[in-house]
């Protein structure tokens, strides 16, 4: 097959145009094309510029060698047939023709280049095979230990104290100085957001609000320019989070991006971010995504702590219990046999309630979302101190009820609900830490967590968590990684979907009626 692949532009020291020149150059061949006569952007310099085919595709004596064009929204769908990718912008066009592939702009007016970089990918095939795991999902439980290391890895010096994020170094001192934080997320990011909440407000001491993208948007909720607005997303690409992005951009905010997968709209669109370093995520229910996105936002809140002094032995023990998370998660991997032996008590169940309290109620929420988005069981998250209020008259001795009870600030208090759920005949299953005496085995079924600092903790409460949704669901026979009407990325904007299905109906009953119109009219 011949290839005639992208033109790149090289200046005479052979090294790449700057993105202003190759614009310029763009918009003088526009001009040219458009309207030769007018000269209003001069003529090109010719002198400037050689043109040259991107080597990446060619073989060793210069002639293109036959190749295929693979398209795909995600780099893990083509790993295993090539690692060369060349990412297209917005308003890109990828006109394909007889081994021929040129790019063009859908907005002709806005000179940008349309040169476009062929890059490498670090992706390896293993990392989107099962390998000795029946599931996508059961092996990202299961990478967790290593994938927490690979997010602090080169970020996180113990030994000095520091935290360094490269991605963040220039606007941290603007970021330090803004007004407030606004966090922006959708489903299990949203609830990684709130489990940080608490760790920004006391180290940052900067205001910090967290938003559901779609009511964020719904509400046009005012944004300013003093504010610094942070998207979340593992994918990157999630329609809603874009769709906020490009509103807070429009506001004048600085924005930042956190997200799994390089490359991706959030990362290109926002003035600084983190790639969380968790590897390929192919299972739709989010694992180590959650928990990567967990400790890269602590280290953000550590980087912006830096400069207080009385922050300083606060930040130290933070520090010293993320060196031991990847360890103790690997202990609480261990309990794997004993939860799947656990969940086979739920057989024929329809309903659980999962209770927590404080930053507990989000490790609350993002259990709640595995079990139903999974095992297709229905699962309600509360906040403990609300049980009171409504919630307790569904307890009795038959509801499956699971607890978050580590210790913490607020454990009396959470443990004034545990004593209201045994009072009415409930027996929970109840996360605690180890020795805990409160709990008999009389009166609950218990596993055990490691103790850490108490900001780190919802990051090893919520590893049961997960497998108990996975459990679940196997004992059920379900499909685990591809959960019915539900993608890994929503990259379509749900109002939108949503309108397509009766739309679909619509025109099924319009050709019904068509038909019979043209059976009693005789009409063909």
């Amino acid at each position: 097959m011949k290839v005639d692949f992208v033109d790149v532009e090289y200046s005479d020291e052979n090294a790449a145009l700057p993105a202003e020149a190759a614009s310029q150059n763009v918009a003088i061949k526009k001009n040219d094309l458009l309207a030769p006569d007018t000269g209003l952007l001069g003529a090109a310099d010719k002198s400037l510029l050689h043109r040259s085919q991107s080597r990446a595709f060619m073989t060793d004596d210069g002639m293109p060698m036959p190749t295929e064009f693979f398209l795909s929204s995600d780099p893990s769908a083509i790993v295993e047939h090539t690692k060369k990718v060349m990412y297209l912008e917005d308003d890109d066009i990828a006109h394909i023709h007889e081994g021929s592939l040129n790019i063009h702009r859908l907005k002709k007016a806005d000179g940008s280049s349309n040169v476009r970089t062929i890059q490498t990918l670090e992706l390896e095939l293993q990392e989107i095979m099962k390998g000795k795991f029946d599931h996508f999902m059961q092996k990202e439980i299961f990478e967790q230990p290593e994938s927490v290391v690979n997010t602090m890895r080169g970020r996180l010096d113990i030994a000095n104290k520091t935290v360094t994020l490269g991605g963040l170094r220039s606007y941290i001192s603007t970021i330090r100085r803004c007004r407030r934080i606004i966090f922006i997320a959708c489903g299990t990011s949203y609830h990684s957001c709130m489990a940080v909440r608490g760790v920004f407000e006391e180290l940052a001491e900067i205001p910090i609000a967290v938003e559901l993208a779609s009511d964020f948007l719904d509400r046009q909720a005012p944004v300013f320019r003093d504010d610094t607005c942070v998207f979340v997303s593992q994918s990157g690409e999630t329609a809603d989070s874009l769709m906020a992005l490009r509103y807070c951009l429009e506001r004048g905010a600085l924005t930042v991006g956190i997200v799994n997968v390089v490359g991706s709209s959030i990362s290109l669109l926002t003035h600084c971010g983190v790639h969380i370093n968790a590897g390929p995520e192919i299972g739709v229910a989010s694992t180590k995504a959650y928990t990567s996105q967990f400790i890269a936002m602590v280290m953000f809140a550590l980087s912006l702590s830096e400069d207080r002094a009385s922050k300083k032995a606060r930040r130290e023990e933070i520090m010293e219990g993320l060196s031991n998370v990847s360890a103790q998660i690997k202990s609480i991997l261990e309990l794997d046999s004993s939860i799947k032996k656990l969940c086979e008590n739920f057989k024929n169940q329809k309903s659980l309630l999962l209770l927590g309290r404080g930053s507990q109620f989000s490790t609350a929420l993002e259990g709640a979302l595995k079990i139903k988005e999974i095992s297709y069981l229905h699962c309600e998250a509360v906040m403990s101190g609300e049980l009171k209020h409504g919630v307790l008259a569904l307890v009795d001795e038959n509801l499956p009820i699971i607890m978050i009870l580590t210790r913490d600030d607020l454990f009396k208090k959470s443990l004034n609900a545990y004593q209201q759920v045994i009072a009415r005949g409930g027996k929970p299953i109840v996360i605690c830490n180890p020795s805990d005496e409160e709990f008999k085995s009389s009166e609950a079924e218990k596993i055990e967590i490691p103790k850490t600092v108490d900001v780190l903790q919802g990051l090893l409460n919520v590893i049961p968590l997960q497998l108990i949704a996975y459990w679940l669901a196997v004992l059920e026979g379900l499909n685990v990684d591809f959960p019915r009407n539900l993608a890994k990325s929503v990259t379509v904007d749900m109002s939108l979907a949503a309108a397509w299905v009766p739309l679909c109906y619509l025109q099924e009953a319009y050709d019904e009626i068509w038909s019979w119109v043209l059976d009693c009219t005789g009409l063909q």
